[in-house]
């Protein structure tokens, strides 16, 4: 099990993350804390299946005036839900991509390898915007640039992130860096 902790820039706040990573699968529990674009703190729980592909994502979101929750589902098929709802927006993705959290870039990249060997990937995401946990569509590229280096964008937002080896974000420019412990 890995612990990561990231100091998050774009919510002014920070993310920790419990990770196991398996052959191809990838389960983790987190919290995070910021106050963009308002207070708030969020607790999730992530689940893939085979391929690091999502399969559960519950997300409790607490602000001023009181708590959301979210359980968004992938049924293996391409199909999505919320709360039991049918979301069919974002039918076909693979992945959901919790907003401001830096650890669900790692599921496609993995999938691919874009930390290791070049390539180029177009993905529709089931995004979630934090803290009011709207899913909306999400299109997004993900190209490798060199080992560690994969240029993340989306519409007209651009980052180059930098994953560490076994594919964490080690620093995604305008968005999170990771702490270490001292």
């Amino acid at each position: 099990m890995h612990a990561i902790s990231w100091e998050v820039s774009g919510s002014q706040g920070f993310e920790t993350a419990w990770v196991q990573l398996g052959e191809g699968v990838l389960r983790a529990r987190g919290r995070a804390v910021g106050i963009v674009p308002e207070p708030y703190w969020i607790s999730y729980a992530l689940e893939t299946g085979d391929g690091f592909v999502t399969r559960r994502l519950t997300v409790t979101a607490e602000r001023g005036d009181g708590a959301r929750e979210l359980d968004l589902r992938h049924d293996g098929q391409g199909r999505w839900t919320a709360n039991g709802e049918p979301l069919p927006a974002v039918d076909g993705a693979l992945d959901c991509d919790l907003g401001l959290c830096p650890l669900t870039n790692t599921m496609p990249v993995l999938r691919h390898g874009l930390h290791r060997e070049p390539g180029e990937r177009e993905f529709l995401m089931a995004w979630v915007s934090v803290p009011d946990l709207a899913v909306r569509p999400s299109r997004q590229t993900y190209t490798h640039l060199r080992p560690g280096r994969v240029r993340f964008s989306s519409s007209d937002f651009r980052s180059d992130l930098e994953f560490d080896e076994e594919g964490f974000v080690i620093d995604y420019p305008q968005l999170a860096t990771r702490l270490t412990a001292r």
